[in-house]
């Protein structure tokens, strides 16, 4: 008996370490953000296309310089497709919508930003501060609600992403929601 308890603790812990090691490989990157840092993890086997467009961006130092362009309290807050001078950066052409892989837009959850084209998105990126559930996949709504792919998560840092969120904003150029004083993404890092 003692023997079949100690097979099946064995067996349990490799089972542990096993999905703890799956879960291990998705890439993990700090946001370096003059507010702060933002640790995040990808999910590379539910958004494999974003999250490869988006390491591309980010190893290639795309996003650094960039702002946090579009803050909205009890929402979310944008980045990644404008300089400090709101200036907008050439991207790489849009990338196919992975909305439908079953994540949802929840607090702490990255989902890229889009125009209201399916497939338009590109580089910019949004962290979601709220459990924002319209922004989710609804199969039965219709053209206009195929929703935000989401393909990462705040690990540490949601304290400087709710932070970024405070910051007061205004309109410049025309653009609503901006930043008053920029708040940049210096760098975005890949730690693993």
């Amino acid at each position: 008996m003692l023997k079949r308890i100690m097979l099946v603790a064995v067996l349990a812990l490799c089972f542990a370490c096993s999905a703890f090691a799956a879960e291990a490989k998705n890439p993990v990157l700090v946001l370096e953000t003059s507010q702060g840092n933002v640790k995040v993890e990808l999910f590379e086997k539910q958004a494999p296309i974003t999250v490869k467009n988006f390491l591309e961006y980010a190893k290639s130092g795309f996003y650094d310089g960039t702002i946090f362009h579009r803050v909205i309290p009890s929402f979310m807050i944008q980045g990644g497709g404008f300089n400090k001078e709101m200036i907008p950066k050439a991207t790489r052409a849009p990338i196919k919508n992975e909305a439908n892989n079953g994540l949802k837009n929840d607090r702490g959850t990255l989902a890229m930003a889009r125009t209201g084209m399916v497939d338009s998105a590109t580089a910019q990126f949004f962290i979601n501060v709220v459990n924002n559930n319209y922004l989710n996949h609804n199969p039965a709504g219709g053209a206009g609600s195929f929703g935000y792919a989401v393909f990462g998560k705040v690990l540490e840092g949601m304290d400087v992403v709710d932070k970024i969120a405070g910051t007061p904003t205004g309109v410049v150029n025309g653009m609503p929601n901006v930043p008053v004083t920029p708040v940049v993404i210096k760098s975005v890092k890949v730690l693993k």
